[in-house]
């Protein structure tokens, strides 16, 4: 816990200290300043001999050992939570204070599970999330108010928070309609607690970026939350229809909905920049991991942004794709993983990409849950290692066990 040196500075500084006061009673004794008995009594020349330097020893180690104790629980008696001792809680700060830097690139569903798993591991998480979703909560709020859209960053918040089961519920709390309302509808009706929270302190501080950073604070995160960019994009695809005509889609909510094949997409406008400290970020990862999540609509949106996929380029960190369990109806079709892998490929340079994660267990049945789950078959990518591993949740077999996958992550790390 980083503790015992602490405690040896106190005792190495106690022990110079009585070295101090036993000069100064010799001092004392020579002068004649002290009364003999007294002298006797605090030397404790009564005694024989072998307890002039054991007593001292016994009954000052005792009162210094009382005495730390005392202090460390009046200082953490204001921070203390139910069932979680001090000790555990500064051994688990220490722990993963001293984990690795890690970024995570996406956006969607998948990613707050990853982050969640990470957390017992470390807490130098970076998770950089895209801004081109404009459906939901999120896209009203962008366009009301100009913010960049909040659904995404709200759940990677509520995975990196320390009350991670209550602020999850208490983010992802949606209003209902209320009385009263207009037409039997309130204006809060759908909107996320968390998307108005960082509403609220955009509102505050003035920007988005500086609202997550006063919601790092006021949240107590494991980690830290950024954009890919700050620019207003909007995500584009060019589809190809079932009658082999080529349609152009314009925003993220819109292109799963259209009954065809993805051939590209791209932002408008596509010249912008990244956000400053998500370069930083990546230039100084110890692990670089993208996804999980939607591949068209959650990572790529992120690996477009041109300055991103440059410093991805560069970083020397181990880059690392997790691939879905299962294929998303309207994006990834009949993909496997090499088909994932392939599409990224068409969109980024070759050298973002140094290893493929994937799921193995597809002995799950595809209907628990109440799913009808339609697993990515493992045909590995060509030039690119594939690492294959147990990631599913069992209860939800569409989706990855954060903890498992966590496992797998660090063990590619080691």
């Amino acid at each position: 816990m980083g503790l015992k040196r602490w405690l040896l500075l106190v005792g190495v500084g106690t022990a110079v200290s009585s070295l101090g006061l036993v000069n100064l009673l010799f001092l004392l004794e020579r002068q004649s300043w002290l009364p003999i008995s007294v002298y006797d009594l605090l030397t404790l020349r009564f005694l024989p001999a072998p307890w002039h330097i054991a007593l001292p020893l016994l009954l000052g180690g005792v009162f210094i050992v009382w005495g730390v104790l005392r202090l460390g629980r009046a200082l953490t008696a204001p921070f203390q939570i139910p069932d979680a001792s001090v000790a555990e809680r500064i051994y688990e700060h220490s722990r993963q204070k001293r984990g690795p830097n890690i970024v995570a690139i996406g956006g969607g569903t998948g990613m707050p599970g990853l982050l969640r798993g990470l957390t017992e591991y470390t807490r130098n998480i970076t998770a950089i999330v895209t801004v081109a979703d404009d459906g939901g909560s999120s896209g009203r709020l962008r366009r009301e108010f100009g913010l960049l859209p909040p659904g995404d960053f709200r759940n990677n918040i509520a995975a990196l928070s320390r009350d991670e089961a209550l602020m999850t519920q208490v983010l992802q709390y949606r209003f209902g309609a209320a009385i009263g309302g207009e037409n039997g509808h309130s204006p809060l009706q759908g909107h996320a607690f968390g998307n108005l929270l960082l509403a609220a302190l955009t509102g505050i501080t003035g920007s988005f970026d500086e609202a997550l950073l006063a919601a790092e604070r006021v949240l107590s995160l494991r980690g830290r939350v950024l954009p890919s960019t700050l620019a207003d994009v909007a995500l584009a695809a060019d589809i190809l229809l079932p009658d082999g005509t080529l349609q152009q889609v314009v925003g993220e909510s819109k292109i799963p909905e259209v009954n065809g094949r993805i051939q590209q997409v791209y932002l408008q406008p596509g010249e912008v920049r990244a956000y400053p400290a998500a370069l930083q970020a990546i230039f100084q990862a110890d692990l670089i991991v993208m996804g999980p999540g939607s591949l068209y609509t959650s990572i790529l949106p992120n690996l477009l942004v041109p300055d991103l996929a440059e410093a991805l380029l560069h970083a020397r960190a181990p880059k690392i794709y997790i691939c879905n369990l299962a294929t998303q109806p309207g994006e990834t079709d009949n993909y496997s993983v090499a088909d994932h892998v392939a599409t990224l490929f068409q969109h980024i340079p070759t050298g973002c990409l140094d290893m493929v994660l994937a799921n193995d267990n597809l002995s799950i049945p595809p209907d628990r849950g109440g799913g009808n789950t339609i697993y990515v078959q493992l045909t590995p990518p060509e030039n690119l290692p594939m690492v294959t591993a147990d990631l599913v949740d069992e209860a939800r077999p569409w989706r990855h066990d954060g903890a498992k996958l966590a496992q797998a992550v660090m063990r590619l790390l080691s």
